[in-house]
């Protein structure tokens, strides 16, 4: 990955991973967009102006936080370390769901693929928090 000028590792670790869901959800909204319909409390059938108005928000919200990351606001640091840290929770409730202990959250596929996601986020909050440790907020760890 070429780096972003003014951007440690952490900053670009944080950046990388919002890129990535964000291609998975948008491969996800056009090879399986059933997965988001109940959700979003949608019926059966196409809804492809609801699932493009939710990939718009949800860019939205991804660029402002990304924004953020890029100019080393603290209040996005510390949003992202909260969110990212309960990524472990992501992690146990798909090994509930994969065990059939909870309800299922959709195909197996995307369970697993939701547990893949918290693992990530809590191993890059668990980073973040040892570059905060040894350079304050976003601080390469």
């Amino acid at each position: 990955m070429a780096a972003i000028p003014d951007t440690n590792r952490t900053q670009r670790l944080v950046l990388a991973f919002f890129a990535v869901v964000w291609i998975a959800l948008a491969v996800i909204l056009v090879a399986a967009p059933e997965i988001y319909d109940a959700p979003l409390g949608l019926g059966p059938g196409a809804h492809r102006l609801s699932d493009l108005a939710f990939l718009i928000l949800i860019s939205a919200l991804i660029a402002i936080v990304a924004i953020g990351v890029l100019r080393r606001w603290r209040w996005a640091f510390w949003l992202v370390v909260v969110a990212f840290m309960a990524g472990i929770l992501r992690l146990l409730a798909s090994a509930l769901q994969l065990t059939n202990i909870l309800p299922g959250g959709g195909p197996a596929w995307y369970v697993a693929l939701q547990a893949a996601i918290g693992t990530a986020q809590f191993l890059i909050a668990l980073a973040m928090i040892a570059g905060y440790r040894k350079a304050g907020v976003w601080g390469a760890f």
